[in-house]
């Protein structure tokens, strides 16, 4: 039981930073910190729709492939951490002004932020959802690390962000990518002797 409660706070804990990089460092800049938070800006350029609820749409559709491919327990943590990760977006774009200092600053800020929470939410047996799905999936059979497909995946998003709303945008989510994605694979590869049911094994879990 203690080991169940401690895999939802290390969830909950996970997606709580997930959504505070988003909506407090790069979302005010336009900036996605992944292929599903990419597509959550275009439509809410395009369609005026809130953040939190665009990310939930942009993540619809990945989560399908994931229920057949990591199993239940994975799929309803991801959407456990996608729910909190969304409704973290809408409070904090709501309610807490972007004190905002420097762009690079809040990259950076917005990088360690991502990369610890997505970390965590693949040492748990969940997702942050969206590109990281099709990522896993790579990784798992091509044996390569989930942070750098990752990052291929996430560009091809970026490239369209950039065009549609600014090209300088794919520039700074190139930046963001490189600092969260060796975050993700250094807590992906950390060895955790004493919290052993932290995993890398996500698949049909």
């Amino acid at each position: 039981m203690r080991r169940t409660y401690l895999t939802y706070f290390c969830i909950l804990f996970g997606a709580t930073l997930q959504g505070m990089s988003m909506s407090l460092f790069l979302f005010p800049h336009s900036i996605p910190s992944g292929g599903a938070a990419g597509l959550a800006i275009l439509v809410n350029h395009w369609f005026h729709l809130s953040l939190g609820f665009s990310l939930w749409l942009s993540n619809i559709v990945f989560l399908l492939f994931a229920l057949k491919y990591f199993g239940y327990t994975w799929t309803i943590r991801t959407i456990l951490s996608v729910a909190i990760t969304s409704t973290t977006v809408t409070f904090l774009t709501a309610l807490v002004p972007h004190l905002h200092i420097h762009i690079m600053v809040d990259i950076l800020c917005g990088s360690v932020f991502f990369g610890i929470g997505v970390g965590l939410l693949i040492r748990a047996g969940a997702s942050s959802g969206g590109m990281v799905i099709p990522a896993l999936m790579i990784a798992s059979y091509k044996k390569w690390s989930p942070g750098k497909v990752m990052m291929g995946i996430n560009f091809l998003i970026f490239l369209l962000t950039a065009l549609v709303i600014d090209y300088k945008i794919v520039i700074f989510a190139v930046i963001c990518q490189f600092f969260s994605t060796n975050i993700i694979d250094f807590i992906f590869e950390l060895k955790l002797q004493k919290i052993r049911f932290l995993t890398t094994n996500w698949r049909k879990r």
